[in-house]
């Protein structure tokens, strides 16, 4: 983080830009923006520096209850952690022209919310100046996935399964969880490795599983019949817009919320959690995701309507 919020600073004055868009993360966003004079736009993949009384912050330890009257509270979680920054803030401003900080902080002009508002909709409460565009994707054709992924794709039914980056715990525990539920249910697995999410024990092989580093989801996922993910905001969006039913096993972050958005939207089944993850739970679940593809099916529709990256450079451009 200290290297990140220092290196933040340093690219953005060498690149001397008309406006910063930055995630909540990068803390040292708002005083380089003001010490080069130039607006700034925050951007959010799931509601966590918006403070809404709807729902709880996606980021917080509640971020799975509705709280009703102290939903709003719950956010400020997500500030109080920012302020474990503040050393490595005051430290980045070195990188400044003049290096130091300016003596006042200008309100960010915008909020891009890259949520959908089929998955996540519109609180009454927002205010106007956050524009929720709908989640980001390459809308370009997808990427090939080559022969190999293909064949086996067309081969039948098949389960992609994706934990990202989440390596914490044991990667082939979790992949060998999958195959053996997969399995019976007469499901067959794509899974992708990642950086060390899942991994495949060599006692699982067989010709119905396909072990890949990675993958271009918008090219697997319309042949898939489920996922099973670790609930990140890009890997809901992506798996929702396919028009797949998912089972969530939620790791950390916002993926909790993810994880119950998608279950009260009715395209994934109840989490798993990641301490119960084991083929008996995942089975059970996987036969409940699958009851969920009529749904599933008419999310993708609406999903696939939204062009949040255009809606973004609008609202960039409109400044």
């Amino acid at each position: 983080m200290r290297r990140m919020l220092a290196a933040a600073v340093r690219e953005t004055v060498a690149f001397d830009p008309d406006v910063v868009v930055h995630h909540p993360l990068v803390l040292t966003a708002p005083m380089v923006a003001d010490a080069l004079g130039v607006p700034r736009v925050l951007v959010e993949f799931a509601p966590v520096a918006t403070p809404s009384a709807r729902f709880p912050a996606a980021g917080g330890p509640t971020a799975t209850r509705d709280l009703g009257a102290h939903n709003r509270s719950t956010y400020a979680v997500p500030r109080a952690a920012a302020r474990l920054f503040d050393g490595d803030v005051a430290r980045a401003a070195a990188e400044l022209p003049g290096g130091r900080r300016p003596s006042w902080r200008s309100p960010s002009r915008a909020t891009l919310m890259a949520v959908s508002p089929v998955l996540l909709p519109r609180p009454d409460d927002w205010p106007e100046q956050v524009h929720q565009t709908g989640a980001w994707h390459e809308e370009a054709p997808a990427a090939s996935c080559g022969p190999v992924v293909t064949d086996f794709l067309a081969a039948g039914p098949v389960v992609v399964a994706s934990f990202g980056s989440m390596a914490t715990g044991d990667a082939s525990t979790r992949g060998a969880a999958v195959v053996a539920a997969a399995r019976s249910q007469g499901l067959r697995v794509l899974l992708v490795t990642g950086w060390g999410g899942l991994a495949l024990p060599p006692e699982h092989r067989g010709p119905d599983v396909l072990a890949v580093s990675s993958v271009p989801f918008d090219a697997v996922l319309p042949h898939a019949v489920l996922a099973v993910h670790h609930g990140g905001a890009g890997t809901s969006h992506a798996v929702a817009r396919a028009g797949v039913p998912a089972v969530v096993v939620p790791v950390t972050a916002d993926q909790p919320f993810w994880a119950a958005q998608l279950h009260r939207q009715g395209v994934a089944a109840a989490a798993v959690p990641l301490r119960r993850l084991t083929a008996g739970a995942l089975a059970p679940a996987m036969r409940d995701a699958l009851t969920r593809r009529g749904r599933a099916a008419e999310v993708g529709r609406l999903m696939r309507r939204e062009h949040g990256v255009q809606r973004a450079l609008d609202v960039l451009e409109s400044l």
